[in-house]
């Protein structure tokens, strides 16, 4: 059985792309994906502080801005989803991620995030208010009440926490960061076509007399 594991954070439109691109990918090599919810400025915090700088002087350059937004869209339009800039951009995920680990618990966690994703990237909407985790926890089949009082237990701080910090121990460095049956890591969504060889190599080899 192949393994492949997908740690991510919603706050990444990249991770957005990744999500979407990974599903179709996975099902067609009928492979199971363990996603991994993630705080990804606690990564950055550990192993990619320069992450903030360059962020800033990116930011900062219209030049480079405009072919950032562009790659975006193409990149959206190809997966056929909605990816707009909201103005409060990076929102502080951590309640949104902690509320990822709770859909884990329910066995919404696909649904959720991909609701999640769509709220902060295509509808704009803030990701650190009560009211839309609320909203969207009952779109996804959760009671919004039992999931934010759920998210302020140890045991769901500590789960976001250790697979933060596994992920930190394994080599990465952001977010989406994928593995394949263990030790095989790939960075990001540009990245999917190796995904896509590897398991096609790893699915070939398995039917070989």
């Amino acid at each position: 059985m192949i393994k492949l594991e997908f740690f991510y954070d919603v706050s990444s439109p990249w991770t957005y792309l990744a999500f979407t691109g990974l599903q179709p990918l996975a099902q067609r090599y009928q492979v199971p994906v363990e996603w991994r919810p993630i705080l990804v400025g606690g990564v950055f915090n550990a192993v990619n502080q320069s992450l903030y700088e360059l962020r800033e002087r990116s930011f900062a350059d219209e030049r480079r801005m405009r072919a950032y937004r562009k790659d975006l869209a193409d990149w959206a339009r190809y997966r056929n989803i909605t990816i707009g800039w909201p103005d409060f951009h990076p929102v502080n995920a951590v309640k949104v991620m902690r509320v990822c680990l709770v859909a884990s618990e329910q066995g919404c966690l696909v649904d959720f995030s991909r609701r999640a994703f769509a709220a902060y990237w295509g509808s704009l909407r803030d990701l650190s208010d009560d009211e839309v985790l609320a909203e969207l926890a009952a779109s996804a089949g959760m009671e919004p009440g039992a999931v934010l009082r759920s998210i302020q237990e140890s045991r769901i701080k500590d789960w976001l926490r250790a697979n933060t910090d596994e992920l930190i121990d394994r080599g990465g460095y952001g977010s989406p960061t994928m593995f394949i049956n263990g030790d095989d890591m790939y960075f990001g969504n540009d990245r999917l076509p190796l995904v896509e060889r590897t398991l096609e190599q790893l699915a070939a080899s398995a039917t070989d007399p």
